[in-house]
């Protein structure tokens, strides 16, 4: 959020599994006839075997690449003692968006910081829609070309969020992403601070959701996005004047047309008491702002905030309907500085698949549509577009931007780098079994806060290295070169179609 080349990323710290038995690909097995000799902990490059006290054990299965192993210890052992198979656990992880190849790619970017081997697929999950059916268009590699180095802070991938030159905060976020509303009563206070402290560390910032502002964030005001939201849960003056960015949530991507809803066993005293709301009832949130039809209507809830907070800056949330690029090209007239599509691809597992899978236009058709209408209004320079919803990569991100936003909003990624593992019981007070979308305060206990903050930090410097390779793939020094550019994309079914 500062001058360029004045912020320092913090640094990447191995941040292992916080379970006994992390889940990978692959499993060993070690029969009695192991001798412990000791020739798989040598060989491994992995660390998947260790030796103590004169014996061998397979410690870190999670770290084996099974057939991509240049020398595989199975297959080396002197006396036949290890085999190789697929992990069961890991084949009945996940769904087609975030497949089990996606899932465990996160985790090895959260706990190492760097890109995955290549036995994962980290690019695509298995949707056959959406980002699956992209692929980003680099340039043919020539044999004299130079090698591409990891690092280069030449290469700008920040984002200005006011181009309106306004009175307004001045915000340059150093990284093309922030997090999305998360609400206290939908995740764990852990799961929201350790996104926050992530984000402050990593210069960019992270928004509350709609179930109000716990004093526990207060620490990192300059980092926080405030989001009022139909149901007004929370919200108050105070809060509003703490923090240098305001979201109004119109409607969300991932179910448009119905409002937001906590199930009463979530409803615990801590979230009734900043809600406003009754202990163990459920809290419903209505689909529109029944104050606002018209950009003149939104114009006043602009105006609201800035009356409250003149140097804040105001995003606004919408889902993605037919004329979105009325919308949007509205809430700039309206004086909005970003303006925050959200796709149905999005959302936890507790948006339902009837509203995720048959509401609102694709976030893909949604973002050119939007683009290029704000430059025939001649206004596409003067507001920011974010995006979000199924942004689960560096290279979501990348194509993204391609399609038109300036940066993206993420929010089930970080979940993932905590560990999740998309069971969809995220409405359940006491369904989360990893801890993270949960109020019990006995699975919250299952997660530590620094070694949140450290796995969501290592994930997102692993994203920027490798949207820093990709830029100089495609010869850019700046994120902004590749704003809109449809030019460096390629729809599998089109490609097809030509051929």
């Amino acid at each position: 959020m500062s001058s360029r080349n004045a912020f320092k990323l913090p640094e990447a710290v191995r941040t292992g599994s916080r379970f006994r038995n992390a889940i990978g690909k692959y499993r060993l097995n070690r029969t009695g006839d192991c001798i412990a000799c000791g020739k798989c902990v040598e060989i491994c490059p992995y660390g998947v075997h260790v030796m103590r006290r004169g014996q061998v054990f397979v410690e870190n299965h999670h770290l084996c690449v099974g057939a991509e192993c240049p020398e595989p210890c199975h297959a080396a052992c002197p006396v036949q003692a290890l085999t190789l198979r697929r992990n069961p656990d890991f084949e009945v992880m996940g769904d087609f968006r975030w497949t089990p190849d996606l899932l465990t790619s996160t985790w090895h970017m959260a706990q190492f910081s760097e890109m995955p081997p290549k036995h994962l697929e980290y690019k695509i999950g298995g949707s056959a829609g959406g980002f699956d059916k992209l692929r980003i268009k680099f340039p043919p590699v020539e044999k004299g070309d130079k090698p591409l180095l990891e690092e280069d802070d030449e290469l700008d991938v920040g984002v200005e969020l006011n181009r309106r030159g306004d009175n307004a905060h001045k915000i340059r976020i150093d990284v093309p992403f922030y997090g999305g509303g998360m609400s206290y009563g939908s995740v764990s206070i852990t799961t929201m601070l350790s996104r926050i402290k992530a984000a402050a560390a990593l210069g960019t910032f992270c928004c509350t959701g709609e179930g109000g502002y716990p004093d526990e964030l207060k620490p990192y005001d300059d980092h926080v996005i405030t989001q009022v939201a139909t149901g007004l849960f929370g919200v108050r003056e105070e809060t509003i004047q703490r923090v240098k960015i305001v979201e109004f949530k119109y409607a969300q991507g991932a179910k448009p047309g119905l409002g937001g809803h906590l199930l009463g066993d979530k409803v615990t005293p801590g979230v009734a008491r900043m809600r406003e709301a009754v202990v163990g009832y459920p809290l419903f949130s209505p689909f529109p702002f029944h104050s606002v039809y018209s950009v003149e209507d939104h114009k006043k809830h602009v105006d609201w905030i800035k009356a409250m907070n003149p140097k804040a800056l105001v995003s606004v949330k919408v889902s993605t309907p037919t004329d979105v690029d009325m919308v949007a090209v509205g809430s700039y007239y309206a004086g909005a500085h970003i303006i925050h599509l959200d796709g149905s691809y999005g959302g936890t597992g507790a948006a339902p698949d009837i509203a995720k899978k048959n509401i609102a236009m694709p976030i893909e058709y949604a973002l050119p549509k939007v683009h290029r209408f704000l430059e025939e209004e001649g206004v596409r320079d003067k507001i920011t577009v974010i995006a979000s919803g199924g942004v689960r990569t560096p290279h979501d991100v990348a194509k993204t931007i391609a399609l038109g936003a300036d940066g993206v909003c993420t929010g089930t990624a970080d979940l993932v780098a905590l560990e999740c593992i998309r069971c969809h019981n995220c409405e359940s007070g006491r369904g989360c079994a990893r801890g993270i979308a949960t109020t019990d305060p006995e699975l919250i206990e299952l997660m530590d806060l620094e070694w949140g903050t450290q796995r969501i930090i290592n994930m997102f410097l692993s994203w920027r290295k490798e949207l820093i390779r990709i830029l100089k793939r495609l010869g850019m020094k700046s994120l902004k070169e590749l704003v809109g550019r449809t030019d460096c994309l390629v729809h599998l079914d089109y490609m097809k179609r030509s051929e």
